[in-house]
């Protein structure tokens, strides 16, 4: 049975100490789940019933392609009109609770390991409908047209139904749920979850050119960043630069499992914009 991670903000007594394993370099950032407390927050005009915490967003020394929100929402709130621009497409993925979209007029209840492709300048909506709160993850990027390269459609799953990729040679202790092939080039980014079995390694320091933002769904690791350890667990946030160097070794008992973005499919921006 999968677990997801899903933040409760609260705030720590007077009485814990300070010392916690946030970290921010110009190459890799650790933003862990103590510090997605009630304070720190944010809202969106046009919704009902959330708040959300925003773990990634475009700026000068952080990420440069997407941002990213964990969402939380009460029953019965959402909103008609979330997304406000019409060039950005946007990811969701569910943690907890029960969430209904409708995109383009087609309604779809989604589940706890819920995901959703929705493409730029798509009509969609958002409702809590079940009696619990909902979380989910929102990732928006905007999307980068090709020549001959169609926009692609909208489209929902579940994890539980795709069957996981093993890496080669790994005998299936590292594995990744794509919910966009890998060939479909109308696609500039993708969204997955990777799985490592205890014990299970990246036995290398991948050093290439896609910025990644990883959000631990469940479980437990030491991670290789830049050169640094640094141990991570269920709840934490990681962004990596392009080209910031990183591997992991799963530590826990349990299965080290994450969500993961990163740029693909288009060719890389010279100079300014033009």
């Amino acid at each position: 049975m999968s677990q997801y991670h899903t933040p409760t903000g609260g705030l720590p007594g007077q009485t814990q100490l300070l010392t916690d394993r946030a970290i921010f370099t110009d190459a890799y950032a650790v933003i862990p789940r103590g510090t997605m407390r009630d304070i720190v927050t944010s809202f969106l005009p046009g919704w009902t019933g959330m708040r959300m915490w925003v773990i990634a967003r475009p700026m000068t020394g952080f990420a440069e392609t997407f941002s990213q929100y964990i969402v939380e929402l009460q029953p019965g709130g959402g909103s008609e009109h979330p997304e406000t621009d019409p060039a950005a497409q946007g990811a969701v993925f569910v943690t907890a609770g029960q969430i209904v979209l409708t995109v383009d007029g087609v309604q779809t209840t989604l589940d706890p390991g819920g995901f959703a492709y929705l493409p730029a300048g798509s009509t969609w909506q958002i409702r809590n409908s079940g009696p619990e709160v909902a979380g989910f993850h929102w990732i928006r990027k905007i999307w980068q047209d090709a020549p001959g390269i169609d926009k692609p459609e909208a489209f929902f799953a579940n994890e539980r139904d795709i069957a996981p990729n093993a890496m080669p040679d790994t005998n299936g202790v590292w594995a990744t749920t794509r919910f966009m092939g890998p060939d479909d080039l109308r696609h500039d980014m993708h969204v997955t979850v990777v799985t490592f079995e205890p014990g299970g390694v990246i036995p290398f320091l991948e050093t290439h050119v896609m910025e990644h933002g990883l959000f631990v769904l469940e479980g437990k690791a030491v991670y290789r960043l830049n050169g640094d350890w640094v141990e991570v667990e269920a709840g934490d946030f990681m962004w990596l630069r392009a080209f910031c160097p990183q591997a992991c070794y799963a530590g826990g008992p349990g299965r080290f499992r994450y969500l993961l973005y990163k740029d693909v499919n288009r060719h890389m921006p010279l100079g300014l914009a033009r």
